[in-house]
């Protein structure tokens, strides 16, 4: 490969796309400038797929929105001021969304490399290229069968963690079929998903090979809005496999960013981390999504939607806590996903921001011994690990760029704690009482408040009135 200059760069280029149904591979093509071809690929099993009609044109338009979702891996690299779209249309719609995830899914990006993205990111939308299929995808209700439950098998994301771990449990108890999908070679979350005991369908996504190299060479770098490559491509795989619902586990902690805070004590402004994960992406996808990718007639044929939207970090814990039957398997570290690097040698490194906060975040909901037993040691009594801890309670410092609930769910965990003889002695919750305790107010200390259904969701109605039972059980 020629070298990277990613400041001469003046275009990023979406060069083609296109899906072989005797394969199931999805082809993804991208450029700078009048450079080599960036090829990635998705894998689709089930293959060979029939597509004619109104199927053909929705898997075409789903398509089309990976494409130009995914662009983000590569686009990063160098941030050039003009992007191109070189093998089809968009309209003003597409384009406003696509930007949307860019600038704020990129946040953290341009945080970290001092970059400004307002106003930079711009997708050539055309006049008149507005998609036909374009119409009222209905009220929300959904389509449902004979006996209430929702139309269409969901395919529903597992990442190895205990959220995903809760909406399959959730959605088990509320009648709901499902296939279980993921994204990639884990084994850790290949694990999880036999665990289930539930129809599994791993999709494979290569990266273009270049991209690593480019990396090497000095290119931006850092953190993509990953949830949001993931929901589209798990758009596409329903639509190929027949699936009437796609569903991801991001909880209304999700939405909540990180304050950034000045020299001066300031706050000058936020970053979420996990903004793909948070309400304001999952509204404008599933829109999108239902309106102008899949829908037919006055009823979306695919709905997307977040089934622990109305839940607190600490409310999925509680429910995480309620079966041991993933405890042995699960993780939600996330060093055992990082694409390069060196990995855990346990499930749970016991280090980094995800351990501290799930470790947290189940204390109050699980024995002491069950709890050190799936992370092998206490992490609360580790003094060392203080730094960390009070990233979570925004003590001193913001919340870490990393998928953890909010200070406040820390804070009211912690306090908790430190009201029980079995935890208040170790290092870390003493602490608390006898440091941090003492600057904030009781009245948002308490746990429960945090723990009941709250906001707004995209569940279908009859899936969550069932939903919900479980969750109040």
């Amino acid at each position: 490969m020629t070298t990277f200059d990613r400041d001469a760069i003046q275009v990023f280029r979406f060069v083609r796309c296109g899906f072989d149904a005797a394969t199931g591979v999805a082809e993804l093509v991208y450029a700078f400038d009048d450079g080599p071809e960036l090829v990635e690929t998705v894998t689709v099993p089930g293959a060979p797929f029939a597509l004619a009609g109104a199927r053909a044109a929705a898997v075409e338009r789903a398509l089309r929105l990976l494409h130009l979702i995914a662009g983000v891996s590569y686009y990063k690299a160098a941030v050039p001021p003009r992007i191109a779209i070189d093998g089809y249309a968009i309209d003003a719609d597409t384009a406003a969304l696509v930007e949307r995830i860019y600038v704020n899914g990129l946040g953290e990006f341009a945080y970290r490399n001092g970059l400004d993205l307002h106003g930079r990111i711009g997708f050539p939308a055309e006049a008149g290229s507005g998609p036909p299929w374009r119409g009222d995808a209905g009220s929300g209700e959904g389509a449902a069968d004979a006996d209430g439950a929702p139309a269409g098998r969901a395919l529903v994301a597992i990442g190895g963690g205990k959220d995903s771990l809760v909406s399959i449990e959730a959605l088990r108890a509320a009648g709901v079929a499902q296939t279980v999908a993921w994204i990639g070679s884990s084994q850790l979350i290949r694990t999880c998903a036999e665990r289930t005991g539930l129809p599994t369908l791993n999709i494979g996504r290569a990266l273009a090979q270049e991209l690593f190299e480019i990396n090497r060479q000095g290119a931006y770098n850092g953190h993509i809005p990953v949830t949001a490559v993931n929901s589209a491509i798990l758009v596409l795989a329903a639509l190929l496999t027949g699936h009437g619902q796609v569903v991801f586990s991001n909880e209304r902690s999700a939405s909540y960013g990180s304050c950034i805070v000045a020299a001066d004590g300031t706050v000058t402004g936020e970053v979420n981390h996990q903004w793909s994960k948070g309400w304001d992406f999952e509204r404008a996808f599933g829109e999108h999504v239902e309106r102008h990718v899949a829908a037919t007639g006055a009823v979306p044929a695919l709905r997307y939607y977040s089934l622990l939207r109305p839940l607190s970090e600490l409310a999925v814990a509680r429910q995480f806590a309620r079966n041991d039957h993933y405890d042995a398997h699960f993780s939600s570290c996330n060093r055992n996903f990082h694409i390069l690097g060196e990995k855990p040698a346990q499930r749970w490194c016991g280090l980094c921001p995800k351990c501290q906060f799930v470790f947290l975040a189940l204390a109050p909901f699980m024995s002491k011994t069950r709890l050190m037993g799936i992370f092998g040691r206490n992490l609360l009594d580790d003094a060392a690990q203080a730094p960390g801890f009070d990233a979570l309670l925004e003590f001193g410092d913001h919340k870490p760029f990393e998928c953890v609930g909010e200070g406040r769910e820390s804070r009211a965990a912690m306090a908790w704690l430190a009201e029980r003889p079995e935890w208040r002695e170790d290092a870390l919750v003493a602490r608390f009482a006898r440091q941090i305790r003492p600057l904030l107010d009781e009245a948002e200390l308490a746990l429960e408040p945090l723990l009941a259904p709250d906001g707004e969701h995209r569940v279908p109605a009859e899936v969550w009135e069932r939903v919900r039972a479980y969750f109040a059980a």
